[in-house]
């Protein structure tokens, strides 16, 4: 909730510079995916799948307009994401556990 303004800068400046029509063509390619996977009900995340439709209309403009190494920082986040967050969660699983708490 505190980092929310972080992201925003990251989407909107730091991936690639974008034009409005670039951001409404990300943001139809964002909701067309959401939308598709939705009806498929596999789960995603509404922040990579955004970060994702930003690098592809950047990546439409050309190749070059991306900022790759911020991009490759944003995929290592993710796939980081889901295995820390199990460890996190099967740590506070055993510490609330020794204290009896259920």
């Amino acid at each position: 909730m505190s980092g929310g303004w972080k992201i925003v800068k990251t989407m909107g400046n730091k991936i690639t510079k974008i034009n409005p029509l670039e951001g409404v063509a990300a943001d139809t390619a964002g909701a067309f995916t959401l939308f598709f996977t939705e009806i498929l009900r596999v789960p995603v995340s509404t922040t990579h799948t955004i970060s994702g439709a930003i690098m592809g209309v950047g990546a439409a403009k050309r190749f070059s307009a991306v900022r790759w190494k911020v991009s490759l920082r944003l995929v290592w986040a993710w796939i980081l994401t889901i295995p820390v967050s199990a460890v996190l969660a099967a740590l506070f699983y055993i510490i609330f556990g020794w204290f009896g708490i259920k």
